[in-house]
């Protein structure tokens, strides 16, 4: 089996991933079995004003430092929960120590094996604002979606206001079912939960349309990557 390594860049999300590949390679492998996994999360406070600047080389180059720390740990490749990191990661630049797996790829090959036609994104303000996920689902023929900047205003203070600092409230959570039913009206048939926080908020016995969890649907690809010979 080959060695998992997980780029964090929160602290909720990269539990969230962490679990999902001990979940995912028990059902795989047996009780209490699954790939070898190191993660390795510098802290986000690191990367915040880099982030509020447009910095995103600088970025780059604090999450490189974690998939160096990783490749010395002995994993065989890597990936990154933090859907909004990927933007930071996609930038040309100097090769990264190991292969990932890309985030967006996973979710938007998981809403063309089920169908959806329409997908709402549902992330940070600049996961929301990226043509990362309008691309890779429209390479599927997949439409999508994005809420009103207002929603997104709401998001974004939610998401680092309470979410990441693990802070579950019902009235968050309705606030986020509300946005969902905004995208429902505009014609989706799903909303991906692109934030590694977000699924923990909204899950999916609560939320007005399917969802696709980008954080479990990564671990998942993640332990088949581990398994393949």
């Amino acid at each position: 089996m080959r060695h998992i390594g997980i780029l964090g860049h929160s602290i909720p999300g990269s539990a969230h991933c962490y679990q999902a590949i001990a979940r995912h390679g028990e059902q795989r492998l047996g009780e209490h079995q699954h790939p070898d996994v190191t993660l390795d999360c510098i802290p986000m406070g690191r990367s915040m004003p880099a982030w509020e600047s447009g910095d995103r080389a600088a970025i780059r180059e604090i999450l490189a430092e974690s998939v160096e720390r990783l490749a010395r740990a002995g994993c065989d490749f890597y990936v990154c929960p933090d859907n909004t990191a990927h933007l930071a990661l996609d930038l040309p630049g100097p090769s990264l120590a190991l292969p990932g797996l890309h985030i967006a790829d996973v979710v938007a090959a998981e809403a063309a094996a089920r169908g959806f036609r329409c997908v709402g994104i549902l992330g940070t303000r600049w996961t929301m604002t990226a043509p990362m996920y309008p691309e890779a689902l429209a390479a599927h023929g997949i439409d999508s979606r994005s809420p009103s900047p207002a929603d997104q205003d709401d998001i974004q203070r939610i998401t680092f206001g309470e979410l990441v600092r693990g802070v579950f409230t019902q009235e968050a959570r309705e606030r986020f079912a509300a946005v969902v039913e905004s995208l429902r009206s505009e014609g989706c048939d799903a909303v991906a939960l692109v934030c590694t926080e977000h699924p923990l908020l909204l899950t999916a016995d609560v939320a007005p349309l399917p969802t696709l969890d980008s954080t479990d649907l990564l671990a998942r690809a993640a332990v088949d990557e581990a398994l393949k010979t």
